[in-house]
């Protein structure tokens, strides 16, 4: 009788039959890949670990010009192709500025030599060295600012003052991107008095026929705060200067740095954020050739850091602002409602709530009264590809690619698809709420990542908002909690606790940055002299 329980224990432990074969297979496999991805990862993250902020750099500046270079080459755009040629000289540059910069920091901090055999160095020796490395540490901030300047002015200001001055001279269709024209003429319809939003289709029939542009640049598919940057097209202003470019760069370039300005300390992570949302190719080029997503993303980028600052009220603010410009925002919207807390640690949906709606509900709750039936066409039909008039947004990403292969099921995939988004996130929200706007952001990343690869009508250019959210999750990781005192205390508080503490650098995060955050009020310990050769960054 042994055996034969043995063997029915067997059976029942580990299933009987192909298909309990098959799981475990399966079951193995996933948990390989999930090890391989985790150790991969860590690999990955180690080495951007071991770099300095002057390698690190090097290598974005670097890859940046190897961006540029493909673009002014393998895209069959004009307008991105002649970006392309004129950003690729600046961030080579600056690759190559900072690659000496890089090489020479390396050879300081490693060419004091060893401790001499006779003993310890003698205190005026410890400080001569240590002021010689605060020396080469101020002409790394020097150098790492200039290369930011020249990547600024480079890449960004120069081809967008190139392309506004060629629109005027030219084709202007070879000049500006779609988005820029649809937004100045909404403004100047807006500024006479008129709906920007437009009917220009009824059950797949044009409605308005004219042909001096395409019909798809009939549709206002923006919210009506966008109007903003286009009323200027319509004043006595030259050319040039009403641009919606230059108002879109101008903007993002307030408001940014405003924000990261109210966040402490200063960490090598705020200062990727600046080049992402300033300097790099996510934010160049569409800034210099259309840019209406940058001022969203620079407005989101204000309420992550207000909530991070736990101001509530502000924090909506500056989210229902987004939130008037494109749905692209909404998503943050409403997930940030779980980081909502206040200085005395209570929450404060009800006061972030008042904020959103204080801008939301003027700003477009009139405009969509005026003509329901063609505000819903243009911001919702026409953005999903429901609309009469085929969305030039069609980058061949999942998404789109199942439309155009099935074009059938267009209507039902949308709806099946964001009934089965909203309940998976609804699920995440209730089993693993974001506790601070690090994990909101970081939560709001993944969820545009993944609804930009599974909508029907999207664009690459799009990948710039999950970009931007993940560094920004970085960056919050790193900052000050306002409601927690210096010895990293929680400060008391007579109502709820927000399952959050002192957001403290992980072991998982860049150990420069560790070291960095030593000497940011200018003092070097002995103690750590060694560990200071890398610089605060800016």
């Amino acid at each position: 009788m042994i055996p034969s329980t043995v063997l029915t224990d067997r059976l029942l432990a580990h299933g009987s039959g192909p298909s309990s074969s098959g799981g475990s297979r399966w079951r193995r496999a996933s948990e390989w890949s999930r090890q391989w991805s985790r150790q991969w990862s860590r690999r990955i993250h180690d080495a951007l670990g071991a770099l300095s902020s002057e390698w690190r750099d090097a290598l974005l500046y670097g890859c940046s010009a190897l961006f540029a270079g493909i673009i002014s080459l393998a895209v069959s755009i004009p307008l991105y192709r002649q970006w392309g040629r004129m950003a690729v000289g600046p961030y080579a540059l600056a690759a190559a500025l900072m690659i000496l910069v890089a090489r020479r920091v390396a050879h300081r901090s490693t060419g004091d030599g060893p401790e001499p055999a006779d003993g310890p160095v003698s205190e005026p020796a410890a400080h001569a060295t240590s002021s010689g490395i605060g020396h080469a540490g101020s002409r790394s901030k020097v150098a790492r600012v200039i290369a930011f300047l020249i990547v600024l002015l480079g890449a960004t200001v120069l081809p967008l003052t190139a392309e506004v001055v060629w629109r005027t001279e030219g084709s202007a269709a070879l000049h500006v991107q779609p988005e820029v024209t649809v937004v100045e003429r909404a403004g100047v319809r807006a500024v006479h008095g008129m709906d920007p939003y437009r009917l220009v289709d009824r059950g797949g029939h044009v409605l308005i026929h004219q042909h001096a542009v395409p019909t798809y640049e009939l549709y206002y598919p923006y919210l009506p705060g966008m109007l903003l940057f286009g009323v200027l097209s319509g004043s006595q202003l030259g050319a040039g200067l009403s641009d919606a470019r230059i108002q879109f760069l101008a903007f993002t370039a307030v408001i940014a740095l405003l924000a990261l300005s109210r966040l402490p300390p200063r960490t090598d992570a705020r200062f990727r954020s600046l080049q992402v949302i300033a300097a790099l190719p996510t934010a160049a080029l569409p800034l210099a050739t259309g840019g209406d997503d940058m001022p969203v993303v620079a407005l989101m980028l204000l309420g992550l850091v207000a909530l991070q600052r736990r101001r509530p009220v502000l924090a909506g603010l500056a989210l229902g602002a987004a939130s008037s410009l494109k749905f692209s925002a909404w998503p943050l919207v409403v997930i940030a409602v779980w980081a909502a807390y206040d200085l005395r640690r209570q929450r404060a949906i009800g006061r972030y709530a008042l904020g959103v709606a204080a801008v939301v509900v003027p700003v477009v709750v009139p405009v969509a009264l005026w003509d329901p039936s063609a505000f819903i066409d243009n911001v919702i039909r026409f953005p999903l590809g429901l609309a009469g008039v085929s969305s030039p947004a069609a980058s061949a990403l999942p998404g789109h690619i199942l439309i155009s292969v099935v074009p059938g099921i267009h209507r039902a995939y949308v709806v099946l698809a964001a009934a089965v988004g909203v309940v998976v996130l609804v699920r995440y929200l209730m089993r693993r709420p974001p506790r601070n706007s690090g994990e909101v952001a970081r939560l709001t990343g993944w969820v545009m990542l993944i609804a930009i690869l599974l909508a029907p009508a999207t664009r690459v250019g799009y990948l710039l908002y999950p970009i931007n959210l993940f560094v920004w999750a970085w960056m919050l990781s790193r900052a000050d909690d306002p409601a927690v005192a210096g010895d990293g205390q929680l400060l008391p508080s007579s109502g709820s606790t927000p399952p959050s503490r002192r957001q403290q650098p992980g072991a998982g995060q860049f150990s420069s940055d560790c070291s960095n955050s030593r000497r940011e009020n200018g003092v070097i310990p002995a103690e750590v002299v060694g560990d200071t050769t890398t610089p605060t960054s800016q």
